[in-house]
């Protein structure tokens, strides 16, 4: 039973990551940048930052309930930070032949990300 409640957990919390990625995907700032896909960028930025900050708050720092670590962590952000979209994107990009802008975009989505996550731990750590 402790199982279920795990997947339930995941499962709600990835539908509620889900509707907010779409969300972003469908706001006015979606278009305010030309071929760069920014909402995904935003998102997996914000995304790492947030994974960081809550694997180690609530992890290490914050005594909570595994399947409300589980439903924030596995579900909504790993819904919300979908790699496979940042992927499509570039596929994109590649395809329309703007490899520049596919260069771009890789290169800061990998390096920023990664400094997400780790300001995110670095932040939780210092609560």
């Amino acid at each position: 039973m402790e199982f279920v409640i795990k997947l339930i957990a995941v499962a709600i919390g990835g539908a509620s990551g889900a509707v907010v990625r779409y969300l972003i995907n469908i706001s006015p700032v979606a278009n305010l940048f030309a071929k760069f896909p920014f909402p995904t960028f935003l998102i997996n930025i914000t995304g790492s930052f947030l994974i960081g900050f809550l694997l180690v708050l609530l992890t290490d720092k914050i005594d909570v309930n595994d399947n409300l670590r589980m439903a924030i962590i596995v579900g909504f952000l790993g819904a919300l930070t979908t790699f496979s979209t940042f992927e499509m994107e570039i596929f994109g990009l590649v395809r329309e032949r703007e490899f520049t802008t596919a260069f771009v975009y890789m290169s800061l989505s990998v390096v920023v990300g990664f400094v997400g996550v780790v300001g995110g731990a670095t932040l939780a750590r210092r609560f």
